[in-house]
């Protein structure tokens, strides 16, 4: 809702371009439109403007954008205008056959993309998940090198640096435990060593590594110590697939649920226009003429 504030500004704006409605109009059933600008034939109301609005816009910057908008709309009318009388009947008969069909095609996909999200089966087991991937595992080349790696960031003058790298190697259940109970001296903690993580990845929490690099510190079983001027970083790198390997599952499943869902969601809108055809045809709502002669 407008404050009275703005309201009052808003109808002290337009006064001089629209008329107010009378008081015989306020007992009519049905209220006429209010006019706030014309250009030829086209009218701007002020109904049209006012969801533009912003509730939150102080009296002086509403005046402004009243103004703007008003302007705005009457050139872009009267360019219209212009274009009507100057453009060749075959360019404007063409923009009007666009016209007509991105329109069909906005009120056709939202009714498309209502009806899928409304009927289409999303629930994907993991069986299901693993079933694609197995029969589609060669299209599942990597592109990019994929490592399983656990890491620290250190500050530089970290004190116990090295028992830190004692532990970072050993990785015993009390290690782990060990350096969970310090990791607030850290700056970065990386121990998920069970997941796959491409290069560039690593190299973002990792800026010391660099694909000059990175085949130098990112090897399996490697154990690595690099730093820059901010800290120091200890890692340990499990893992490695290279590129043109076969990805993981785990690292692929979610671009395979995703896969499963545009090949649902595509049979299901080949399925809805086949019904629509069939059921249109029943209903004698669609034909074909000159199709048998």
């Amino acid at each position: 809702m407008y404050s009275h504030q703005k309201r009052t500004i808003y109808l002290l704006f337009v006064v001089g371009l629209m008329a107010f409605t009378s008081c015989e109009g306020l007992f009519r059933e049905k209220t006429e439109k209010e006019p706030i600008a014309r250009v030829g034939e086209a009218f701007l109301y002020k109904e049209d403007l006012v969801p533009f609005l912003p509730d939150d816009m102080s009296a002086q910057d509403s005046i402004l954008f009243v103004t703007n908008y008003i302007n705005n709309w009457a050139s872009k009318q009267l360019l219209l205008s212009k274009s009507k009388i100057n453009l060749p009947e075959e360019k404007l008969a063409e923009f009007d056959r666009l016209v007509s069909d991105y329109r069909a095609d906005l009120y056709t996909r939202a009714y498309v993309e209502a009806l899928v999200f409304k009927g289409q089966d999303t629930a994907i087991s993991n069986f299901q998940l693993r079933e694609f991937y197995e029969q589609e595992k060669e299209n599942f080349r990597l592109s990019e090198k994929l490592v399983q790696l656990r890491f620290i960031g250190l500050p530089l003058q970290f004190l116990d640096k090295d028992n830190v790298v004692d532990k970072m190697k050993n990785w015993s259940e009390d290690d782990r435990i060990y350096l969970d109970s310090v990791a607030i001296q850290f700056k970065k903690i990386h121990f998920n060593d069970s997941i796959w993580v491409n290069t560039s990845r690593v190299m973002e929490e990792i800026p010391p590594l660099t694909p000059l690099n990175e085949e130098d510190y990112l090897k399996k079983s490697q154990f690595f110590e690099i730093q820059d001027s901010l800290e120091v970083y200890l890692g340990q790198v499990t893992d490695v697939l290279e590129i043109n390997d076969i990805a993981p599952f785990d690292y692929v499943a979610p671009d395979i649920r995703q896969l499963i869902l545009n090949r649902r969601r595509m049979d299901y809108i080949r399925n809805l226009e086949t019904d629509i055809i069939d059921e249109a045809i029943k209903k004698n709502e669609f034909e074909v003429y000159g199709k048998d002669n």
